[in-house]
């Protein structure tokens, strides 16, 4: 078991983020776990390396005491998801946050046409963030925006994706591995495959399996915390 010394010289900690979850809560359910079981003073700095949303689980990365100092240097490595499209429709914010929007035909989809879309996508491109996103513009975060129903513009983005691996198709749903980097949403991947295709796509399911060489595999519940790193009383 670690101490709170060894907290607060640094830790870092591979946790497994649950669905609806956002990554603020993890982190202070986290916080609690350590000042109120363990006794670390309620300033104990910790943070997380990337957030996740809610609607994704996965591998949320956590630094305690002088780590927080790799936030940024863990945030900059490359990022493995999995997850699922849902071909022939669209929501507003890529995802299932929002309603069905639009639906298109899928009838003429082929095996070759969803292998030139997925070749199209390796490599760097230009990526525009989905309107429900945290960025933030004129002040206020896009997703503010969106529910406020004010339009923005949106500064297309360059970033990479280093592996695109389509591991199951039976449409409309369309499963995939991806490993990506820095500041790639997989949402607005979602999308622009569905518009590739001649039709639309939304993110369903996402999963975060690796940040670097760090894997999920190796990662605890944030539920099971408490009783996996906090010693009992006697």
């Amino acid at each position: 078991m670690l101490t709170p010394e060894d907290y607060i010289n640094g830790q870092i900690l591979l946790i497994d983020k649950p669905l609806k979850w956002s990554s603020f809560q993890a982190v202070n359910k986290l916080k609690y776990t350590l000042i109120n079981k363990l006794g670390l003073p309620k300033k104990f700095k910790i943070g997380h390396a990337g957030t996740l949303d809610p609607l994704a689980s996965g591998l949320l990365i956590v630094c305690t005491g002088k780590f927080t100092k790799r936030i940024t240097e863990l945030m900059g490595m490359p990022k493995e998801y999995t997850g699922t499209f849902h071909i022939g429709a669209t929501t507003p914010s890529y995802d299932l946050e929002t309603e069905i929007d639009a639906t298109f035909p899928t009838e003429h989809i082929t095996a070759e046409l969803i292998e030139q879309a997925r070749l199209s996508f390796i490599g760097e491109i230009d990526q525009k963030p989905p309107v429900f996103s945290a960025i933030k513009k004129d002040g206020k975060r896009l997703y503010e925006h969106a529910r406020a129903g004010e339009e923005v513009e949106i500064a297309h983005r360059k970033t990479t994706i280093h592996e695109f691996e389509l591991t199951r198709i039976a449409l409309p749903e369309i499963d995939f591995r991806v490993v990506c980097s820095k500041g790639t949403y997989i949402r607005s991947l979602a999308f622009d495959f569905g518009q590739a295709l001649g039709s639309g796509s939304h993110l369903t399911a996402l999963r975060r399996t690796k940040i670097g060489e760090f894997d999920v595999k190796n990662a605890i519940l944030v539920t099971d915390f408490e009783d996996t790193a906090i010693p009992k009383q006697a």
